[in-house]
């Protein structure tokens, strides 16, 4: 293996090169039609190569081209069924995993951030990584005292990577765009670009960390691994054992999907209700489904990668439960104007405001019925509504703004709806929401928030 390629024109090159590989694919295929060959047949295998470059490219490059591929993994399901197919398995495969550092550089930085005597510190440690991310890779070891700890490595050079791959890939948006219908490609790059500095400081990750591992201590639906220790560009974790979350979306069980969904949209809500902290990256490979009961009832929702964050010192924002609470009720006017207010509707923009309840109720079905069963059709469905530009949906969207402030919540949301639809998951959305979100309820109900919001109740872990 080779070290992650550093130089800015080799990263380039290797960007730049996709969307004229995609060009000369369709030229390549429209020949093959010509010839006689079954246009779904041609489409299909057209499909498979595009995915399986783009994504091999995006994983080589690890940094912000990784990341980027990690971001639109989650909404895999709002693809058209004939579409997601190929894409499916590439997305699964770089969720988890990424060529590996040489042995030499990650003994090099564990030396320059630990100590010569590094190896020191544990009883054990692989060479052979576990995982890979966008810019580190974990290692399974023993820590001094015992403990199987995971050792997260940063790459050498991942700074300069990540800030070169956002850049190139804003330019090729327009090319990338109509991977995902519905989902703006551009912003969510920029929005990766804000996240940079704060990603690279494993300092401030080893803070949101054990900040939510304090909160979540002995907690019966989930579980935040504790920090060990911390230096310069290496962080150590305790080890979580179980499934991670892209198994469970591949071949889970009907109640591991339904009891990893329920737990992900109560971490979602509930995060930030009681840390002030929204956990940013929630793609499949940050999770894990640990069974530390007999019963379904018993699992618990284990969370990784603290790396990005939204601070959010009075839990989620109260407009939005709010407005979700008048919109169930039907009351347009209200919605409106609330909107208007948090800068939705831009001053100068007049909307018909029951237009406005006709364009926000089917997203927000899910949180109407006592529980709802997230799908790739109903992803695909609103996607395509937003996305079609003869939908009238598509013409209210465009005016509509999202304000600076929410586009984080907006992505994290949307990215958990992607997966609980990878899931396939039946979830008792309403009652996270009546539980955690501020304004959902209504006035004389709002949930308590910070620690003394205290533990989800639920049953105790049962013995294995």
């Amino acid at each position: 293996m080779s070290d992650m390629p550093r130089k800015a024109v080799s990263r380039t090159a290797r960007l730049a090169a996709l969307p004229l590989s995609f060009a000369g694919r369709a030229t390549l295929g429209l020949g093959k039609r010509l010839g006689g060959r079954p246009a779904e047949e041609v489409a299909a295998e057209l499909q498979a190569q595009t995915a399986e470059q783009l994504f091999a490219t995006l994983g080589k490059l690890k940094g912000g081209a990784m990341k980027f591929g990690q971001a639109m993994s989650v909404f895999e399901s709002a693809l058209p069924e004939d579409v997601a197919g190929p894409y499916r398995a590439a997305l699964t495969k770089l969720q988890e995993s990424a060529p590996a550092m040489p042995t030499r550089t990650v003994h090099a930085v564990l030396a320059a951030d630990l100590g010569e005597d590094w190896a020191d510190g544990f009883r054990s440690f692989s060479d052979q990584p576990s995982a890979a991310a966008s810019i580190g890779q974990v290692h399974r070891a023993v820590w001094k005292d015992g403990r199987d700890v995971a050792v997260k490595i940063q790459y050498p050079g991942a700074g300069d990577a990540l800030l070169s791959d956002l850049s190139q890939l804003s330019r090729v948006a327009r090319m990338l765009g109509p991977l995902i219908p519905g989902v703006d490609i551009k912003p969510l790059i920029a929005e990766l670009r804000e996240r940079v500095t704060e990603e690279l400081d494993y300092g401030l990750e080893a803070e949101s960390q054990q900040l939510h591992a304090r909160e979540f201590a002995g907690d019966a639906d989930i579980v935040v691994p504790r920090v060990v220790a911390q230096s310069g560009r290496v962080l150590v974790t305790e080890w979580l054992e179980g499934k991670p979350l892209s198994q469970v979306v591949s071949d889970g069980t009907r109640a591991e999907r339904d009891r990893a969904g329920q737990l992900l949209a109560r971490f979602l809500f509930a995060g930030p209700s009681r840390t002030g902290l929204l956990h940013a990256d929630p793609h499949p490979g940050n999770f894990r489904l640990v069974k530390t009961g007999r019963t379904a009832a018993s699992w618990k929702l284990g969370v990784l990668d603290f790396g990005t964050v939204d601070r959010l010192p009075g839990g989620l924002p109260r407009t939005i439960g709010t407005s979700l609470r008048l919109a169930l009720a039907g009351d347009a006017g209200a919605v409106y104007d609330l909107l208007r207010q948090e800068n939705f509707v831009r001053p100068g923009i007049s909307l018909d405001p029951d237009a406005v309840l006709d364009y926000l109720l089917p997203i927000i079905e899910p949180t109407r019925a006592e529980q709802f069963t997230f799908s790739r059709p109903w992803m695909r469905t609103q996607a395509a509504r937003i996305a079609d530009p003869r939908s009238p949906a598509y013409n209210l969207g465009k005016q509509l703004n999202l304000p600076p402030s929410y586009l984080l919540i907006h992505r994290v949301t949307l990215s958990t709806i992607g997966v609980l639809c990878q899931l396939g998951a039946t979830v008792r959305l309403h009652e996270e929401l009546l539980r955690w979100l501020p304004g959902f309820a209504g006035p004389g109900n709002e949930p308590k928030t910070g620690p003394e919001a205290g533990p989800e109740p639920g049953p105790g872990p049962e013995a294995d």
